[in-house]
């Protein structure tokens, strides 16, 4: 959608936004990436520490959905059955993100075979390679006054000159042109942009998913740096066609600790079902204006109710993580009552978690300007930062809806919101290999395993392996029991070979063999039954290998 005609424009509207969060904030005060609960109640603060915690959860999509006017119940099974307890909602969720691959998105693909890359105080490096294919591409740091490492919040479209205002809120900005990663005005059977350079140019992976692989190839990078000049407390955000993206991009990578979509319009928030009826944008002018969606939503742009997928489920996804949804009730083509709907209906899901104070909706304003500066919108925009990625402030979600855009989730929704047992979350040990050969490349093998082994009123550790030909990078996820951490150790046995040749985010006593991993000073203290994590790279295999967790 254009609003303000031009690619000048459109980044101007989204500088205007990026002042306003971060001028706003003020000076913040830089802590360590945790997973935390602050003492509100509901207020669960929460990441996955990987990209997609449902990875390894088995689904069989059925053949055809039957034609459904209503929103789809976010809680029920593709088998039919309606999920129970709040463990269940981590499969559940990774139903419904197959489901918007295959017929919204397209395809995001699983962590390329490398992801390398540099983080300085003024530059990030991506350079990809995977399938004997490789692509590069970058972005603009800009750092505040202080001793870091500083979360950073990714900004579709870029902050300018605007050093002043970043550095004086106490967060890093992170400069992202997504053009570079999936370029506009492409046609479908040639899309251009470093995410088609890898996957190729007639992937039927449209361009908001392209952009949101390379907000998490980004986020990779910063994972491996060490945490020396940024922590992976991340955000994202942008407006208009940007604010599209950025809510792909917290949507599809649960490391994502704050999502901000900005007037997204449709293809973003406004659900598809609500948009021909308010005179928004119609679905066929959003897929036709630029390969935003995945070339298979061409079947459900004169037919939403046929989609077994609406953006209300997509709301949920982020759930329980940190969501502020910036609308403008004042054009219509934005679609506003189907934005406030679809986070209605996310929000059922927040509340079923006990998580009902991380979403916040808010188009009560008064000024209608496309993506402009609005008073209102202050004290959410500071508090959320300074809760999600600063991790010091406390914030509770409201609906906000202004009187010429409110939705009734009760007219499009013909399902109940569960009440969800606090049961234990399964964890499912998986193996995955693929081989292929392009030419004369060498034979790749990624291999993903996860296992865990828990330690009776302390804690739980889960290793994911991302392996390679002759290497691999670890990620271990420690997660509290029902007491909370003051301090945690890892035992792990390498498999013979293996050498540990850089970690991150934790202190080790040794490379090979029997290998104790404890924590460092900002990662000690989790609170029940939350986690964090750290990772590791080796030379040799990392198969088999079983992580033990005790409490220090």
């Amino acid at each position: 959608m254009i609003i303000s005609s031009g690619r000048v424009k459109i980044r101007s509207a989204v500088l205007m936004f990026a002042v306003a969060v971060l001028a706003l904030a003020g000076t913040l005060t830089a802590v360590a990436r945790s997973t935390t609960a602050n003492a509100a109640a509901g207020d669960v603060v929460a990441l996955a520490g990987v990209e997609d915690d449902g990875a390894d959860c088995a689904i069989s999509p059925p053949g055809s959905f039957p034609s459904n006017s209503r929103l789809p119940d976010p809680f029920t099974k593709l088998n039919g059955q309606r999920i129970t307890s709040k463990s269940d909602w981590r499969c559940r969720r990774a139903e419904i993100r197959e489901l918007a691959e295959r017929h919204v998105y397209g395809d995001k693909p699983a962590k390329p075979s490398s992801v390398t890359g540099t983080v300085s105080s003024s530059n990030i490096t991506v350079n990809v390679t995977h399938n004997g294919r490789s692509s590069s591409f970058s972005a603009g740091v800009q750092l505040p006054s202080g001793t870091g490492p500083f979360p950073a919040v990714v900004v579709y479209g870029g902050f300018g000159a605007d050093t002043a205002a970043i550095r004086a809120a106490g967060a890093a900005v992170i400069s992202f042109d997504p053009y570079a990663v999936g370029r506009e005005g492409t046609p479908r059977n040639n899309k251009q942009g470093a995410f088609y350079s890898v996957y190729g140019n007639t992937s039927g992976t449209g361009l908001l998913m392209a952009w949101a692989w390379g907000v998490s190839r980004i986020i990779d990078v910063i994972e491996a740096s060490g945490g020396t000049v940024l922590r992976a407390d991340v955000g994202v955000t942008g407006c208009s066609r940007f604010g599209k993206g950025a809510f792909a991009a917290g949507v599809f990578d649960q490391r994502v600790g704050l999502t901000m979509p900005i007037e997204s319009g449709t293809a973003g928030v406004p659900i598809y079902r609500g948009v021909p009826g308010e005179g928004a944008q119609s679905l066929s002018s959003a897929y036709g204006e630029q390969p935003w969606f995945g070339d298979a939503f061409s079947s459900y742009t004169g037919n939403p109710n046929g989609a077994p997928i609406d953006t209300h489920q997509l709301v949920a996804m982020v759930a329980p993580r940190g969501l502020l949804i910036l609308d403008n009730p004042h054009i219509a083509n934005l679609g506003p009552r189907s934005a406030s709907v679809a986070a209605l209906g996310g929000a059922e899901v927040y509340k079923a978690l006990g998580a009902g104070a991380n979403i916040t909706y808010h188009s009560n304003v008064s000024d209608g300007t496309h993506c402009a500066n609005r008073s209102e919108w202050r004290s959410h925009i500071t508090q959320t930062i300074q809760k999600y990625l600063v991790r010091t402030g406390s914030h509770t979600g409201t609906i906000a809806m202004h009187s010429k855009a409110t939705g009734n989730l009760s007219q499009w929704r013909d399902w109940t919101t569960p009440t969800l047992s606090d049961g234990p979350t399964s964890t499912t040990s998986t193996t995955t290999t693929t081989t292929t050969t392009t030419g004369d490349t060498t034979t790749t093998t990624t291999t993903t395993t996860t296992t865990t082994s828990q330690q009776p009123g302390g804690c739980t550790a889960t290793v994911s392996l991302n392996q390679w030909t002759g290497g691999f990078v670890a990620t271990v996820k420690v997660t509290a029991g029902s007491t909370p951490l003051n301090g945690w150790t890892v035992a792990m046995t390498l498999p013979s070979g293996a050498t540990i040749t850089n970690a991150w985010n934790v202190n080790r006593s040794g490379n090979t063999g029997a290998v104790e991993f404890t924590n460092v000073s900002f990662n000690g203290n989790v609170a029940a039954g939350q986690s964090t994590e750290f990772g590791y790279q080796a030379t040799g295999s990392g198969s088999g290998m079983t992580p033990t967790c005790a409490a220090r």
